[in-house]
């Protein structure tokens, strides 16, 4: 499914109405993990055929945001260490490599600043915006961050783990609310701006702190929940 922008486009297929109606809810954290997307249930939901359901499904496989496990169909993976090393691993090459091309070549950043600013508005207009709202103006600054190494593949790259950065992100909703993560953008990107090891190391900072540290926290809650519970 090519979503080049941080929120769905217009579908034309069936399943890609089916697979944007489904991924807007995810992206909101509407279904929690181990969900079982059942063929017949969405069929039913959606007025089409289960073939039209499965192809949907395949593509939110595509996107990161549900796998398909054999004889339980598709799901919405749990959290792990694994999954978040892997995807912040994936970011973090991705990123630091992008921006130290745009450094390297002198490109203007401001594009990122612009969309730190839409943040900071989107913020400004509602403290507790839509969930997928915010993660698409969190998403749409790093996106620029990878665009101004001004190399397609990289920005391609980047839009294979989009969704699913922002899918991870509903776990840490607890702890960020729109005006903490306008304001880790705002003095990420005054680094950025200085250039430099200044705007690699903030940059690490970000994905490895404001992102995965959070993310691994949001985990041993869960894990400790789960422990509890079992006793």
């Amino acid at each position: 499914m090519s979503t080049t922008s941080a929120d769905p486009v217009g579908a034309r297929t069936a399943p890609e109405r089916v697979a944007e109606a489904l991924r807007a809810e995810l992206l909101d954290g509407a279904h929690p993990v181990g969900t079982r997307f059942r063929e017949d249930d969405l069929a039913e939901r959606f007025d089409v055929g289960r073939h039209t359901i499965r192809s949907g499904l395949r593509l939110l496989v595509e996107r990161g945001l549900v796998v398909h496990e054999r004889n339980r169909g598709a799901i919405v993976a749990p959290l792990s260490k694994q999954r978040i090393d892997e995807v912040f691993d994936y970011r973090k090459v991705l990123e630091l490599g992008a921006l130290r091309m745009a450094l390297a070549a002198g490109t203007d950043l401001s594009p990122v600043l612009a969309e730190v600013e839409r943040l900071e508005a989107l913020a400004e207009r509602s403290p507790t915006p839509p969930w997928r709202e915010l993660t698409a103006a969190h998403s749409a600054i790093h996106r620029a961050i990878v665009a101004a190494a001004g190399n397609e593949h990289l920005l391609d790259s980047y839009r294979c783990c989009e969704d699913e950065v922002r899918l991870l992100l509903t776990f840490v909703r607890p702890d960020f609310d729109a005006a903490r993560l306008a304001a880790v953008h705002r003095e990420l990107v005054g680094k950025l701006q200085e250039g430099g090891e200044v705007a690699i190391e903030a940059l690490a900072e970000d994905i490895d702190q404001a992102g995965r540290a959070a993310l691994l926290s949001a985990l041993r809650r869960a894990e400790e929940s789960v422990r509890l519970l079992g006793h």
